[in-house]
């Protein structure tokens, strides 16, 4: 099992649900590191299966082609709610939700403001009228301060018909605002026009062969990388990054290449350090209490921060990973499998920083949402260690 690729691995695993006996299946991120054929016969296995099945996942084309019922646990909000339908239908009848939600504070705190000002405008004409009448009126004027302390009195009792109705209005809670990744992706000077180059470049391991691979990548250009689990992959990116030396032809990086990566094993950051003190150490320039200051912006707070990485989950890790990104200028983009245990607004605000990057960028993924999201040129298509280049016209951007 520890020679095989995560995707690999994971079939292992889904092969293994599938000789199971069960009455319940439950399932937490079922899609990380499967290829498309590997996704195809997980959507088939729990489509079929008659029994339960409760699955956790952030893979939006899945949940919308798998699930029929959506429990969200809502963190902002404090509360768990069920939507009944598909995954689809439960973003639109969250998002009715919550301007419902919305309007409903708005009109509640709109009609307690104008009860509260008129109240204290009723306060403020009451005071008044016993102040007149106090000075204007003459001791043996009884008739006139009578009529005044009369009209103040009434002033009063408005003001108290204001309290109660005040008192009577159904509070409603204001809607708690979700807390949300602010991500961009710090960028570096340009490199040389020429990234990296694969020359008839081969790597053998075992009894697989990648290559022969000719490619170049050039400043700016965004290439997808695709391909069935054990196709190479991961080896054409240490390949192009010179983290595995050819056993044939030539591998060469061109000049000022600043280099953003996020694993699809997240091995940036490992180990028994504190999470503050790995990221640190990366970054170098940076003062602890900055570190604990971009940390935070990406929702790993002082609980986490204090931690060693290796007790991070996969997520917080990446995370982690993702505010290295912006914290250091690159522009070369490496990103292996970055959906892999991403909640669904990281992934989105994913999507809006690689949109406004401008540097070279890597994305290999199965996340089928994501490909049509991301803007790319050309896809790069492993398959048994060899690569078919497909150029990607405007025109297929623009249906995507």
């Amino acid at each position: 099992m520890t020679g095989l690729s995560g995707g690999q691995a994971a079939r292992v695993a889904l092969a293994a649900l599938l000789l199971s006996r069960f009455d319940v299946v439950l399932l937490d991120e079922p899609t990380n590191d499967l290829d498309l054929a590997g996704l195809a016969r997980l959507e088939d296995f729990v489509k079929g299966l008659r029994g339960g099945v409760v699955l956790v996942s952030h893979d939006r084309e899945f949940l919308a082609r798998c699930v029929t019922t959506v429990v969200e646990l809502d963190q902002a909000q404090n509360a768990v709610s069920v939507y009944d339908g598909g995954y689809d239908a439960y973003l639109e009848e969250r998002a009715v939700a919550r301007r419902h939600a919305r309007e409903k504070y708005e009109e509640f705190a709109a009609t307690k403001a104008d009860l509260v000002s008129r109240a204290r405008t009723q306060r403020e004409w009451s005071s008044q009228g016993v102040r007149n009448a106090m000075r204007k009126s003459p001791d043996n004027d009884k008739i006139r301060r009578a009529a005044s302390t009369e009209s103040s009195e009434k002033q009063a009792q408005k003001v108290r018909q204001m309290e109660s109705r005040i008192a009577r209005l159904d509070a409603v809670e204001e809607p708690r605002k979700e807390w949300q990744l602010q991500f961009s992706i710090g960028q570096a000077p340009r490199s040389s026009s020429v990234v990296a180059t694969l020359r008839d470049a081969e790597v053998r391991q075992g009894g697989f062969t990648l290559g022969p691979v000719n490619l170049q990548l050039n400043a700016g250009e965004r290439i997808g990388i695709t391909g069935p689990n054990g196709a190479g992959k991961s080896t054409l990116l240490r390949l192009l990054l010179g983290a595995v030396e050819p056993d044939a032809g030539s591998a060469s990086m061109g000049a000022s290449v600043a280099i953003g990566e996020i694993d699809q094993a997240r091995g940036l950051l490992q180990g028994h350090l504190a999470l503050a003190d790995a990221v640190g150490e990366v970054l170098g320039d940076m003062t602890p209490a900055e570190v604990r200051t971009l940390l935070a912006k990406f929702g790993l707070k002082a609980d986490h921060t204090g931690r060693p990485v290796d007790s991070l989950s996969p997520g917080e890790r990446t995370r982690a990973a993702l505010a290295l990104l912006q914290a250091r200028g690159v522009n070369l983009l490496v990103l292996d499998e970055p959906t892999n245990h991403l909640d669904l607004p990281a992934i989105e605000q994913l999507e809006e920083a690689l949109d406004s990057y401008e540097g070279a960028l890597l994305l290999v993924t199965h996340d089928r949402r994501l490909l049509e999201n991301v803007r790319l040129d050309v896809r790069w298509e492993l398959d048994n260690g060899t690569v078919t280049k497909q150029h990607i016209s405007s025109s297929m951007r623009t249906d995507s």
